[in-house]
């Protein structure tokens, strides 16, 4: 089972991946409070590599991301519980990378910090200090294309970010507005209800729109990451993640842009 609950945590490991899209990172949120024994985790210095041709949030190398969980006391034996503020931004994007990578048990916990305290449990503040890790994993274990294998096949491709985004007429963040030629609109938030996953019969119902072997794909890769997992827990383990996403696609004025 991917998602767990706050009654559910038990002796794993805790990293909190609490982000903001824009604004402070989410660390004196943290530090404010998190679940005891939580270690954070930086998504823009362990999680991304710099903003660059590949978009806004790259995926990082591999040893920076291995060398950070090693950092945060990951082990190949122990359970993992992920989690952020609430929105399960940071969380996924994590969740993916451990898995991409291998790591054979990684939950997400549902709802993050906000349902651990709407809960009841226990709160810590301060920074949390850990014997360092022993995680050692390769990358690949999970589905992802490159902007190449985009422009040289004809793959089914869902844009998760909201309708007027992806229309084109709304476009907060990047400096081009549209979305890839061809792409269908399935907006990520259409996965929640009150700020936890769907159950699964229902995502699965909400994802009947996604091609079997479809190329999720967002504004920079962390909210497609999001919708990789609420696929995972409807059962769908046969997409894969365009990690550059539209702000990475854009970087190249020659590429196609759709609107409407």
């Amino acid at each position: 089972m991917t998602l767990i609950d706050p009654m559910s945590v038990g002796e794993a490991l805790v990293l909190d991946a609490r982000w903001n899209l824009s604004g402070p990172s989410g660390h004196e949120e943290y530090l404010a409070g998190h679940l005891p024994g939580a270690v954070w985790i930086d998504l823009d210095r362990d999680l991304a590599a710099p903003a660059g041709e590949g978009g806004r949030h790259p995926l990082p190398e591999s040893e920076v991301f291995v060398a950070a969980m090693r950092r945060a006391g990951v082990r190949n034996d122990r359970p993992v519980v992920v989690c952020d503020g609430g929105s399960t931004l940071g969380a996924a994007r994590l969740w993916w990378l451990l898995r991409d990578h291998g790591h054979p048990d990684v939950r997400v916990l549902d709802g993050g910090f906000a349902a651990w305290q709407a809960a009841g449990r226990p709160v810590a503040t301060g920074e949390v200090e850990v014997e360092p890790g022993d995680f050692s994993g390769e990358p690949g274990q999970l589905g992802q294309v490159t902007v190449d294998d985009i422009l040289a096949e004809d793959l089914a491709l869902v844009d998760v970010r909201t309708p007027e985004r992806f229309a084109g007429h709304h476009e907060p963040v990047d400096p081009v507005a549209g979305h890839i030629p061809g792409a269908v609109n399935v907006p990520a938030g259409e996965s929640f209800d009150r700020g936890r996953f769907r159950p699964a019969d229902e995502l699965a119902a909400h994802f009947e729109a996604v091609p079997d072997g479809a190329v999720i794909y967002c504004g920079s890769g962390v909210t497609a990451a999001q919708t990789v997992l609420a696929l995972a827990l409807a059962g769908r383990d046969d997409v894969a993640l365009y990690p550059g996403s539209w702000s990475g696609w854009i970087t190249d004025p020659t590429r196609p842009v759709a609107t409407d």
